[in-house]
């Protein structure tokens, strides 16, 4: 215990040296925005744990200042040499209850490549985080992040009170000169073409594998001269894109056609980032080129085939609905039979076409994949004159094709009786859809108004039953009818994870 007492109360004199209340953390920032971008992780830290807590000297991608001591991988980190990863925190005794991995942020994947002072003191950690699990680091990043932990410390040592202002000023442009040293070398081993640009986007600075993969002679791209290296047909899209990001500070991310050495033009997925001084100001934009080739002729190849695949799926609807109405013909005591079956198979249709649209040019909610889209093509036959009968009001919820099929049948069946019994069998009948979140569900009211009084039948019919199980059994949810005097109410609350894979990912 007097030993461990003894260890806090040294690193204690360590930190105090640094000033660290003082503030004025840009290079670190810089660091940190640079480490994320090396390790395409989501979170970058400078992570300083004192007694009772760890704060965040600098840090990409997260709000927090600091948190618990208890909570932090760090202090885990900081104890040995080499760098810690924890590939899935969840399957980490050490870890799968903290807070910060049950909670926000998430942690899954943590590397983090320990701050050493003085004597190898350990004090901290300069650490990358993701929401998503990893084996680990590349070799490359692995060696980055090395390095710029010891950058970090560099920054740190820089700080120290018995500098006085002179030192301070040539350990900062010292330190200056190594980042940027690097920075240079360290994007000039990366896979990547990686590249730089002033706040106002003149390109300064290309690495090593840009020349190498376009061929073009070293300096000809700087400016504003690297577009005339993009396809002419995506060279709009690409400064578009450049000068949204330049007006607002927003993330650039655009997919064009870069020429390659050989003269084919090669599909290429661009970024950046800005990095802002301590006001708040942009002082640089790094960027980074991706070539996506291969990966985006494969997807184009996939839409052909999986075109293919619904344009077939299609016409066996088609087959089976004519098959339908040709039994119906021969055999006409099945007629009303048939022909209800013949709607079922053909909402089922509906829910594919909606699911797997034909056409580039679908309509927003059938782009987007929303509940209000599916819903208007399943009531398009009850528009009288043009105008809907049926209300929308509520939100717009996302779905995909494991929900579209037991909504399609389920309001398929609701529209059905309303139509033959309810309020869609008088002129100026109407149904009232609302939708709303409610806890972990969506809740979905069908409420009828201005049609004639029904009561419930005494017996479950198939449409009943399939309702029931097309809401209870397929999408996990529960459906309850009130005959109300005015009309017929039906709630059906659905949980958020059927409804869409994307739903049940945030949820």
């Amino acid at each position: 215990m007097a030993d461990t007492r003894g260890l806090e109360t040294d690193r204690a004199a360590v930190l105090a040296r640094y000033d660290l209340d003082a503030g004025g953390f840009r290079t670190l920032d810089q660091i940190t925005d640079f480490a994320a971008a090396l390790c395409d992780a989501p979170i970058a830290l400078v992570s300083i744990v004192e007694h009772e807590r760890q704060r965040f000297l600098a840090r990409t991608g997260l709000d927090a200042e600091e948190t618990p001591r208890d909570l932090s991988f760090c202090a885990h980190a900081m104890q040995g040499r080499d760098i810690f990863v924890v590939s899935d925190a969840r399957a980490d005794t050490r870890f799968a209850s903290n807070d910060l991995v049950t909670g926000a942020p998430h942690i899954r994947f943590y590397a983090g490549a320990p701050l050493l002072g003085g004597e190898g003191m350990p004090l901290g950690a300069l650490c990358v985080i993701d929401d998503k699990p990893r084996n680990d680091l590349t070799p490359l990043q692995r060696q980055g992040l090395s390095l710029l932990a010891h950058q970090v410390m560099m920054e740190l040592e820089g700080r120290g009170r018995d500098r006085d202002m002179i030192a301070r000023q040539a350990k900062d442009a010292e330190a200056v000169a190594e980042s940027d040293r690097l920075f240079r070398t360290l994007a000039d081993t990366m896979p990547q073409m990686v590249w730089s640009t002033l706040p106002d986007g003149y390109h300064d600075y290309y690495n090593a594998r840009w020349y190498e993969y376009t061929g073009v002679a070293e300096g000809s791209t700087d400016g504003d001269r690297w577009s005339g290296n993009f396809h002419p047909d995506d060279r709009e899209a690409a400064w578009t894109r450049w000068r949204h990001s330049l007006e607002t500070g927003e993330p650039y991310e655009v997919e064009y056609r870069l020429r390659h050495h050989s003269g084919e033009y090669r599909w290429t997925l661009g970024r950046a980032l800005p990095i802002h001084d301590d006001e708040g100001r942009i002082i640089r934009w790094i960027g980074t080129c991706t070539e996506i080739h291969e990966q985006k002729l494969m997807m184009e190849e996939r839409e052909i085939i999986a075109h293919e695949l619904s344009h077939r799926i299609k016409n066996i609807f088609s087959v089976i609905s004519g098959l339908i109405g040709l039994s119906a013909r021969q055999n006409p005591a099945i007629r009303a039979v048939a022909d209800d079956l013949r709607d079922r198979i053909m909402a089922l249709g509906r829910a594919h076409d909606f699911v797997r649209p034909h056409s580039a040019e679908a309509d927003e909610d059938m782009a987007q994949g929303r509940l209000r889209g599916i819903l208007e093509q399943i009531f398009a036959p009850y528009d009288d004159a043009g105008e809907s009968r049926i209300v929308f009001s509520g939100e717009n919820p996302a779905i995909d094709d494991r929900s579209a099929t037991p909504l399609a049948l389920l309001f398929h069946e609701l529209a059905t009786n309303a139509a033959k019994y309810g309020a869609l069998s008088v002129p100026h009948g109407r149904v009232h859809i609302d939708v709303r979140e409610e806890g972990t569900d969506i809740r979905v009211q069908w409420r009828e108004e201005g049609g004639p009084l029904v009561q419930p039948s005494m017996h479950e019919g198939f449409g009943s039953r399939l309702m029931q199980l097309s809401a209870e059994r397929q999408l996990g949810g529960r459906l309850q009818r009130d005959w109300r005097p005015n009309g017929l109410l039906v709630s059906l609350w659905i949980p958020f994870r059927s409804m869409s894979r994307v739903a049940a990912e945030m949820a």
